[in-house]
């Protein structure tokens, strides 16, 4: 296996990186204009703008992707592992036409700011309190919430805490069941859960960072693994490469297990609350496979709900088709005004 080399950049290179490579691979590209359902995709015309900005949220760069009019229905993105923002580098100019869209990285990942883990906890909770303060900081008073994989656990977070900000959800592998995490993969994660002081449980884990694990989440379930372009964990696997940023990986599948015991909670708001969802499911996902994307449907009314022909990260294949999807969910669903 060739071995990505750690480069140390600074800041501003890095930046830069990031935003270049997001425009090179998607944001100046044509854009299909209708999705493989027919449904619209993106208004003829060149792609919107895309910005790269930084916000500073308790002391933390944050970093984040936006375009769309600031008046427009908003779509908080929240990413998953061990990608970052840049997994919507196509989707958010496919929408920007008529939604505001906007991706944050969290701590330790794309271009946010990664403090020492003495500094910071890496968890779940921490990471859902950093993103309510930059919702509140970019001025996302009410939003549609999609979220996919770790987006899950933290948009759900934000959900519970204040259901009335959230208009819809869209969930592209995303889990909030039990169903959802019983499956082979799970089984040495949910060993470290039950003996968080071993070494040899984390260690255990050290190789999910790898350049291996990195391209199999891009490539396994997917119809066509030469479609999915290698950019993808190449650019994530530079960030994970970073010194000390693998020991925050294993802080937040050790945090993983504090999902879990919420999601009572967070089923409870979905039959409370019945926020308009759309699932967009990878059903060839191994991680979370469709048994986490079933127990949906007993828990909300209005639900739409696709199984697609992909794997973990259903945007790679499937993101003109989730575009279409999209706006005609939200065009049923989420007042334009």
């Amino acid at each position: 296996m060739q071995r990505v080399r750690s480069i140390t950049l600074n800041r501003n290179t890095l930046l830069a990186l990031l935003a270049a490579t997001a425009i090179g691979l998607g944001v100046a590209a044509s854009v299909p204009s209708r999705a493989a359902d027919g449904t619209p995709a993106v208004a003829n015309g060149a792609a919107p703008r895309v910005a790269y900005r930084t916000a500073k949220i308790d002391g933390l760069d944050i970093f984040y992707r936006e375009a769309g009019r600031k008046d427009a229905p908003a779509i908080l993105l929240l990413h998953g592992f061990p990608t970052s923002s840049h997994m919507f580098r196509n989707l958010i100019p496919a929408l920007a036409d008529e939604f505001r869209l906007v991706a944050p990285d969290y701590p330790g990942f794309g271009a946010s700011a990664m403090p020492p883990r003495d500094q910071f906890g890496y968890t779940f909770d921490n990471f859902a309190a950093v993103i309510e303060k930059f919702t509140e900081h970019v001025g996302l008073r009410k939003y549609v919430l999609y979220v996919q994989d770790y987006g899950a656990p933290v948009g759900y977070r934000l959900a519970a805490k204040h259901p009335d900000r959230v208009l819809a959800i869209v969930v592209q592998n995303g889990n909030a069941y039990d169903e959802g995490i019983d499956n082979d993969f799970w089984k040495p994660i949910k060993a470290y859960w039950k003996e968080p002081q071993s070494k040899e449980r984390r260690e255990a884990l050290r190789p999910f960072t790898k350049l291996e694990a990195t391209k199999w989440q891009y490539t396994h379930g997917a119809r066509d693994a030469a479609a999915i372009s290698p950019d993808n964990w190449f650019h994530d696997q530079y960030l994970l490469d970073r010194s000390g940023n693998a020991d925050v990986q294993l802080d937040l599948f050790l945090s993983y297990g504090s999902n879990p015991p919420l999601y009572p909670a967070w089923q409870e708001y979905f039959r409370k609350h019945q926020p308009p969802t759309l699932i967009v499911w990878g059903k060839n996902d191994q991680i979370f496979p469709p048994a986490g994307a079933e127990p949906y449907k007993r828990d909300l009314k209005t639900l739409e709900y696709h199984l697609l022909d992909t794997g973990h990260f259903a945007l790679e294949e499937d993101g003109d088709r989730i575009a279409g999807l999209i706006r005609g969910f939200l065009g049923r669903h989420v007042s334009s005004n």
